[in-house]
Protein backbone atom coordinates (compact mmCIF):
# COMPACT_ATOMS: atom_id res chain seq x y z
CA UNK A 1 0.00 0.00 0.00
CA UNK A 2 3.16 2.40 0.39
CA UNK A 3 4.32 2.32 -2.31
CA UNK A 4 1.30 2.40 -4.32
CA UNK A 5 0.12 5.76 -2.22
CA UNK A 6 4.20 6.92 -3.29
CA UNK A 7 3.73 6.54 -6.92
CA UNK A 8 -0.29 7.64 -6.79
CA UNK A 9 0.27 10.88 -4.37
CA UNK A 10 2.73 12.72 -7.47
CA UNK A 11 -0.62 12.27 -9.76
CA UNK A 12 -2.94 13.14 -7.14
CA UNK A 13 -1.28 16.22 -6.14
CA UNK A 14 -0.71 17.68 -9.46
CA UNK A 15 -4.58 17.45 -10.72
CA UNK A 16 -6.24 20.41 -13.28
CA UNK A 17 -7.38 23.07 -11.46
CA UNK A 18 -11.49 22.20 -12.15
CA UNK A 19 -11.26 18.62 -10.59
CA UNK A 20 -9.29 19.89 -7.64
CA UNK A 21 -11.66 22.47 -7.40
CA UNK A 22 -14.70 20.17 -7.92
CA UNK A 23 -13.76 17.25 -5.34
CA UNK A 24 -13.05 20.66 -2.18
CA UNK A 25 -16.43 21.62 -3.20
CA UNK A 26 -17.92 17.82 -3.07
CA UNK A 27 -15.96 16.32 -0.09
CA UNK A 28 -14.81 19.56 1.37
CA UNK A 29 -11.06 20.32 2.17
CA UNK A 30 -10.00 17.67 5.12
CA UNK A 31 -11.56 15.02 3.32
CA UNK A 32 -10.48 16.04 0.22
CA UNK A 33 -6.35 16.51 1.75
CA UNK A 34 -6.82 12.74 3.73
CA UNK A 35 -8.80 10.64 0.38
CA UNK A 36 -6.50 12.31 -2.66
CA UNK A 37 -3.60 14.09 -0.80
CA UNK A 38 -2.70 11.74 1.42
CA UNK A 39 -4.40 8.60 0.06
CA UNK A 40 -5.63 7.43 3.17
CA UNK A 41 -8.17 5.36 2.69
CA UNK A 42 -8.69 4.51 6.17
CA UNK A 43 -10.42 7.09 7.37
CA UNK A 44 -14.25 5.43 7.07
CA UNK A 45 -15.80 8.87 7.64
CA UNK A 46 -14.50 10.59 4.46
CA UNK A 47 -14.98 7.12 2.57
CA UNK A 48 -18.55 6.88 3.34
CA UNK A 49 -19.11 10.81 2.23
CA UNK A 50 -17.22 10.03 -0.73
CA UNK A 51 -19.46 6.86 -1.32
CA UNK A 52 -22.30 9.02 -0.71
CA UNK A 53 -21.65 11.70 -2.93
CA UNK A 54 -20.65 9.12 -5.88
CA UNK A 55 -23.85 7.67 -5.52
CA UNK A 56 -26.26 10.89 -5.08
CA UNK A 57 -24.69 12.18 -8.50
CA UNK A 58 -25.16 8.71 -10.03
CA UNK A 59 -28.41 9.10 -9.06
CA UNK A 60 -29.23 12.44 -10.86
CA UNK A 61 -27.06 11.35 -13.74
CA UNK A 62 -29.68 8.22 -14.05
CA UNK A 63 -32.68 10.35 -13.26
CA UNK A 64 -32.24 12.57 -16.44
CA UNK A 65 -33.27 9.37 -18.81
CA UNK A 66 -35.21 7.67 -16.12
CA UNK A 67 -38.10 8.15 -17.64
CA UNK A 68 -37.66 8.35 -21.23
CA UNK A 69 -38.37 4.77 -21.85
CA UNK A 70 -41.63 5.40 -20.52
CA UNK A 71 -42.44 8.36 -22.42
CA UNK A 72 -40.85 6.45 -25.79
CA UNK A 73 -43.12 3.73 -25.02
CA UNK A 74 -46.16 5.84 -24.69
CA UNK A 75 -45.19 7.91 -27.80
CA UNK A 76 -44.95 4.33 -29.74
CA UNK A 77 -48.09 2.75 -29.19
CA UNK A 78 -49.98 5.86 -29.08
CA UNK A 79 -51.83 4.37 -25.99
CA UNK A 80 -51.99 4.97 -21.87
CA UNK A 81 -53.20 1.30 -20.94
CA UNK A 82 -51.79 0.77 -17.63
CA UNK A 83 -50.74 4.16 -16.93
CA UNK A 84 -52.17 5.95 -13.98
CA UNK A 85 -52.70 9.73 -14.84
CA UNK A 86 -53.41 10.56 -10.66
CA UNK A 87 -50.28 8.21 -9.65
CA UNK A 88 -47.99 10.78 -12.13
CA UNK A 89 -50.01 13.83 -11.45
CA UNK A 90 -49.77 12.97 -7.07
CA UNK A 91 -45.72 11.87 -7.74
CA UNK A 92 -44.96 15.34 -9.90
CA UNK A 93 -46.70 17.39 -7.02
CA UNK A 94 -44.11 16.05 -4.18
CA UNK A 95 -41.40 16.77 -6.38
CA UNK A 96 -42.10 19.99 -7.15
CA UNK A 97 -42.54 20.53 -3.43
CA UNK A 98 -39.65 18.43 -2.24
CA UNK A 99 -37.00 20.58 -4.92
CA UNK A 100 -38.22 23.54 -3.28
CA UNK A 101 -37.57 22.63 0.19
CA UNK A 102 -34.42 21.13 -0.66
CA UNK A 103 -33.54 24.51 -2.81
CA UNK A 104 -34.41 26.66 0.26
CA UNK A 105 -32.72 25.12 2.85
CA UNK A 106 -29.51 25.13 0.97
CA UNK A 107 -29.16 21.09 1.08
CA UNK A 108 -26.26 19.46 -1.59
CA UNK A 109 -27.64 19.50 -4.97
CA UNK A 110 -26.78 15.58 -5.01
CA UNK A 111 -29.08 14.72 -2.53
CA UNK A 112 -31.97 16.15 -4.41
CA UNK A 113 -31.41 17.21 -7.92
CA UNK A 114 -33.13 14.27 -9.28
CA UNK A 115 -36.48 15.13 -8.35
CA UNK A 116 -35.92 18.14 -10.89
CA UNK A 117 -35.08 15.80 -13.76
CA UNK A 118 -37.97 13.58 -13.38
CA UNK A 119 -40.99 16.04 -12.12
CA UNK A 120 -39.54 17.44 -16.08
CA UNK A 121 -40.17 13.94 -17.53
CA UNK A 122 -43.28 13.28 -15.05
CA UNK A 123 -44.63 16.12 -16.78
CA UNK A 124 -44.27 15.02 -19.97
CA UNK A 125 -45.56 11.67 -19.20
CA UNK A 126 -49.33 13.21 -17.69
CA UNK A 127 -49.34 15.18 -20.54
CA UNK A 128 -49.26 12.84 -22.99
CA UNK A 129 -51.41 10.37 -20.63
CA UNK A 130 -54.43 13.05 -21.11
CA UNK A 131 -53.49 13.28 -24.72
CA UNK A 132 -53.73 9.97 -25.96
CA UNK A 133 -57.04 9.70 -23.26
CA UNK A 134 -58.74 12.35 -25.02
CA UNK A 135 -58.48 15.56 -22.66
CA UNK A 136 -56.24 17.84 -24.26
CA UNK A 137 -58.27 20.84 -22.13
CA UNK A 138 -57.10 19.35 -18.96
CA UNK A 139 -53.72 18.77 -19.87
CA UNK A 140 -53.57 22.88 -20.30
CA UNK A 141 -55.01 23.58 -17.11
CA UNK A 142 -52.75 20.72 -15.18
CA UNK A 143 -49.48 22.27 -16.74
CA UNK A 144 -50.90 25.73 -15.94
CA UNK A 145 -51.59 24.86 -12.38
CA UNK A 146 -48.30 23.36 -11.79
CA UNK A 147 -46.05 26.28 -13.23
CA UNK A 148 -48.37 28.52 -10.27
CA UNK A 149 -47.03 26.33 -7.79
CA UNK A 150 -43.62 25.94 -8.64
CA UNK A 151 -43.82 29.92 -8.83
CA UNK A 152 -45.61 30.12 -5.25
CA UNK A 153 -42.97 27.74 -3.40
CA UNK A 154 -40.31 29.15 -4.77
CA UNK A 155 -41.07 32.71 -4.11
CA UNK A 156 -40.50 33.33 -0.30
CA UNK A 157 -42.74 36.47 -0.39
CA UNK A 158 -45.60 34.30 -0.96
CA UNK A 159 -44.23 30.97 1.20
CA UNK A 160 -42.37 31.25 3.96
CA UNK A 161 -39.57 28.93 4.97
CA UNK A 162 -40.98 28.41 7.75
CA UNK A 163 -44.87 27.17 6.26
CA UNK A 164 -42.39 25.36 3.49
CA UNK A 165 -42.36 22.67 6.63
CA UNK A 166 -45.68 21.44 6.22
CA UNK A 167 -46.63 21.22 2.79
CA UNK A 168 -42.88 19.00 2.68
CA UNK A 169 -44.65 16.84 5.33
CA UNK A 170 -47.56 16.77 2.86
CA UNK A 171 -45.37 15.99 0.01
CA UNK A 172 -43.60 12.52 1.91
CA UNK A 173 -47.32 11.91 1.83
CA UNK A 174 -47.98 12.34 -1.43
CA UNK A 175 -45.02 10.44 -2.80
CA UNK A 176 -46.26 7.73 -0.80
CA UNK A 177 -49.58 8.22 -2.00
CA UNK A 178 -48.58 8.58 -6.13
CA UNK A 179 -47.68 4.85 -5.93
CA UNK A 180 -51.26 3.27 -4.51
CA UNK A 181 -53.07 4.72 -7.97
CA UNK A 182 -50.23 2.66 -10.07
CA UNK A 183 -50.32 -0.62 -7.65
CA UNK A 184 -54.15 -0.49 -7.45
CA UNK A 185 -54.36 0.03 -11.93
CA UNK A 186 -52.16 -3.42 -12.36
CA UNK A 187 -53.96 -5.34 -10.02
CA UNK A 188 -57.46 -4.66 -11.79
CA UNK A 189 -55.90 -4.88 -14.87
CA UNK A 190 -55.73 -8.90 -13.78
CA UNK A 191 -51.90 -8.97 -14.36
CA UNK A 192 -51.41 -6.53 -17.24
CA UNK A 193 -48.79 -4.24 -16.78
CA UNK A 194 -49.23 -2.19 -20.05
CA UNK A 195 -47.14 0.56 -21.02
CA UNK A 196 -45.28 1.30 -17.67
CA UNK A 197 -41.76 0.56 -18.28
CA UNK A 198 -39.66 -2.26 -16.21
CA UNK A 199 -36.73 0.01 -16.57
CA UNK A 200 -38.15 2.84 -15.02
CA UNK A 201 -40.00 0.84 -12.11
CA UNK A 202 -36.47 -0.92 -11.36
CA UNK A 203 -34.48 2.24 -11.47
CA UNK A 204 -36.92 4.11 -8.87
CA UNK A 205 -36.40 0.84 -6.36
CA UNK A 206 -32.45 1.48 -6.77
CA UNK A 207 -32.84 5.16 -6.33
CA UNK A 208 -34.78 5.53 -3.39
CA UNK A 209 -32.70 2.92 -1.63
CA UNK A 210 -29.40 4.78 -2.42
CA UNK A 211 -31.58 8.13 -1.19
CA UNK A 212 -31.81 6.82 1.91
CA UNK A 213 -28.30 6.29 2.61
CA UNK A 214 -27.21 9.61 1.10
CA UNK A 215 -29.83 11.43 3.35
CA UNK A 216 -28.42 9.55 6.55
CA UNK A 217 -24.77 10.76 5.80
CA UNK A 218 -25.85 14.48 4.15
CA UNK A 219 -28.90 15.78 5.41
CA UNK A 220 -29.95 16.29 9.05
CA UNK A 221 -33.80 15.97 7.97
CA UNK A 222 -36.26 13.46 9.13
CA UNK A 223 -38.97 14.34 7.30
CA UNK A 224 -37.10 13.68 4.16
CA UNK A 225 -35.75 10.63 5.02
CA UNK A 226 -39.26 9.18 6.45
CA UNK A 227 -40.52 10.09 2.95
CA UNK A 228 -37.90 8.08 1.11
CA UNK A 229 -38.43 5.13 3.61
CA UNK A 230 -41.94 4.94 2.70
CA UNK A 231 -41.47 5.29 -0.91
CA UNK A 232 -38.72 2.47 -1.00
CA UNK A 233 -41.60 0.19 0.22
CA UNK A 234 -43.65 0.93 -2.02
CA UNK A 235 -41.81 1.14 -5.06
CA UNK A 236 -40.36 -2.36 -4.04
CA UNK A 237 -43.73 -3.51 -4.45
CA UNK A 238 -44.45 -1.78 -7.65
CA UNK A 239 -41.25 -4.09 -8.65
CA UNK A 240 -42.72 -7.35 -7.20
CA UNK A 241 -46.31 -6.54 -9.58
CA UNK A 242 -43.67 -5.97 -12.42
CA UNK A 243 -41.51 -9.57 -11.52
CA UNK A 244 -45.11 -11.21 -10.81
CA UNK A 245 -46.66 -10.66 -13.66
CA UNK A 246 -43.69 -10.18 -16.37
CA UNK A 247 -45.36 -12.51 -18.77
CA UNK A 248 -49.03 -12.70 -17.67
CA UNK A 249 -51.55 -12.14 -20.19
CA UNK A 250 -53.75 -9.22 -20.36
CA UNK A 251 -57.29 -9.47 -19.66
CA UNK A 252 -59.71 -9.59 -22.61
CA UNK A 253 -60.86 -5.74 -21.42
CA UNK A 254 -57.61 -4.64 -21.29
CA UNK A 255 -56.09 -6.57 -24.82
CA UNK A 256 -59.45 -4.38 -26.09
CA UNK A 257 -58.05 -1.19 -24.38
CA UNK A 258 -54.83 -1.86 -25.70
CA UNK A 259 -55.93 -2.29 -29.42
CA UNK A 260 -55.60 -6.30 -29.57
CA UNK A 261 -58.17 -9.03 -30.37
CA UNK A 262 -58.81 -11.29 -27.09
CA UNK A 263 -58.66 -14.85 -27.57
CA UNK A 264 -62.26 -16.75 -28.12
CA UNK A 265 -62.89 -19.25 -25.62
CA UNK A 266 -64.64 -22.26 -26.45
CA UNK A 267 -68.65 -22.40 -25.98
CA UNK A 268 -68.46 -25.75 -23.79
CA UNK A 269 -64.75 -24.68 -22.02
CA UNK A 270 -66.34 -23.49 -18.75
CA UNK A 271 -68.38 -26.52 -18.17
CA UNK A 272 -65.45 -28.70 -19.63
CA UNK A 273 -68.15 -30.80 -22.20
CA UNK A 274 -66.46 -31.68 -25.30
CA UNK A 275 -67.91 -30.04 -28.24
CA UNK A 276 -69.72 -31.76 -30.43
CA UNK A 277 -68.23 -32.40 -34.35
CA UNK A 278 -70.96 -31.11 -36.69
CA UNK A 279 -71.11 -33.10 -39.55
CA UNK A 280 -74.00 -34.98 -41.71
CA UNK A 281 -76.09 -37.44 -40.33
CA UNK A 282 -77.05 -40.68 -41.86
CA UNK A 283 -79.97 -42.35 -41.47
CA UNK A 284 -80.50 -46.26 -40.80
CA UNK A 285 -82.99 -48.61 -42.99
CA UNK A 286 -85.33 -49.99 -41.43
Amino acid sequence: MDNLRTTLQPIMRSLPAPIRDMGLSLIGPDCYKSLILDIDIANTSCLTLALSKTLGLATVAGSSIVKLPQILKLLSSQSAAGISFLSYALETSSFLTTLAYSARNGFPFSTYGETAMIAVQNIVICLLVLKFQGKTVLAGGFLGALLAGVYALQCEGLVFMVMLTKPQMGAGALGVASKVPQILTIWQQGGGTGQLSAFAVFNYLIGSMTRIFTTLKEVDDNVILYGYIAGFILNAVLAAQMIYYWKAPATASHAVEMGEKPEKVAMGSSTGATPKPKGPTTRRRG
